[in-house]
């Protein structure tokens, strides 16, 4: 099968388009035939293997561990192993592995659902990894209520098209920051309000804010809480070569035992119980994914650096 190969850390220079045996399923396993991948922002670090954070857990400290980057796919079930019932061969599925940048990659039962009926393969696609992170910074980190007042800092993203979204479903009054370029598109997703970060300052009295990238400080997001609200740090653009983004999460963590406002970080995880809750919001239409631009598999490398810019409105998608 093709796959973007990579044998040792650095810049996008390293990932090559070439050959590698098919994934075998194994007793528990399901490999999937790739439709359509996607990029988010954990592909760079793990490419580049910076911070050197990422490499302490787990990932390999020289060299990677997994030679195939991407998580996110959607597909068709090829094969499944012997103690595999919940899916059979010709299944359209999505969710996330390890190694979906190739034309066939190794799962398990756990990280995948059914392909939402109404989505593409390549919408399908966006969805797992940003909206896991979307769903579970606002429900399990922010406890979002209805008609609480939240802004999505980085609304035009991958994460943030998603957040704002959700957040719209779990009844919130939701404004977005973003750049001049994507106004029109956080506001078509339902945001009541949309700040320009080039020209604009948000005010305050906010019960929620979700960070997706920014690289405000700590006191400025607090300034715009109300006395108790929250602040859920996604993302950051620090260049740290060892804990790099992770800092001002790490300063939020610390000093949250002194304020009375609540201050968290997040690491998201895959789980099937969150698949299944963003399958359900997909077809009940209340969440859509948004494509920005789609690339053919030998076309990563220039994919991840396009991403990695952070100019794109939503998500960055390679079709196999």
């Amino acid at each position: 099968m093709k796959a973007i190969v990579q044998n040792e850390y650095g810049t996008t220079d390293v990932l090559k388009h070439t050959d590698l045996p098919e994934p075998e399923a194994g007793p528990d396993g399901v490999v999937v035939r790739i439709r359509a991948a996607a990029v988010d922002p954990g592909v760079w670090h793990l490419m580049e293997g910076t911070p050197y954070l990422v490499r302490l857990m787990g990932f390999g400290v020289r060299r990677p561990k997994a030679r195939v980057r991407g998580m996110d796919f959607a597909g068709v079930v090829h094969a499944v192993g012997g103690n595999v019932t919940r899916f059979s061969v010709g299944d359209e599925v999505f969710g996330t592995c390890q190694g979906s940048f190739a034309e066939y990659a190794l799962t398990t039962v756990d990280k995948i659902a059914r392909k939402p009926e109404n989505l593409g393969f390549e919408e399908a696609a966006a969805v797992p990894i940003s909206a896991f992170t979307a769903l579970q910074a606002l429900r399990d980190r922010g406890r979002v209520a209805p008609r609480q007042k939240v802004l999505i800092i980085g609304a035009g993203g991958g994460v943030g098209t998603f957040a704002v979204q959700i957040a719209k479903a779990f009844g919130a009054k939701v404004d977005g920051v973003c750049g001049p370029g994507k106004r029109d598109l956080v506001r078509s997703l339902g945001a009541d309000t949309v700040f320009d970060y080039t020209r604009e300052e948000f005010g305050g009295g906010y019960d929620l804010i979700i960070d997706t990238a920014g690289n405000r400080s700590l006191t400025l997001l607090r300034k715009s809480l109300t006395a108790q609200g929250t602040l859920v740090i996604v993302g950051a653009e620090g260049k740290g070569k060892w804990i790099g983004p992770v800092a001002r999460t790490l300063r939020a963590l610390l000093l949250g035992p002194f304020v009375k406002q609540k201050l968290r970080g997040l690491f998201s995880t895959e789980n099937q119980d969150d698949l299944q809750t963003l399958r359900a919001l997909v077809e009940a239409g209340k969440v859509k994914p948004v494509i920005d631009r789609t690339y053919p598999l030998a076309d990563v490398p220039e994919a991840i650096r396009y991403a990695n810019e952070g100019h794109a409105r939503g998500k960055v998608v390679i079709t196999v």
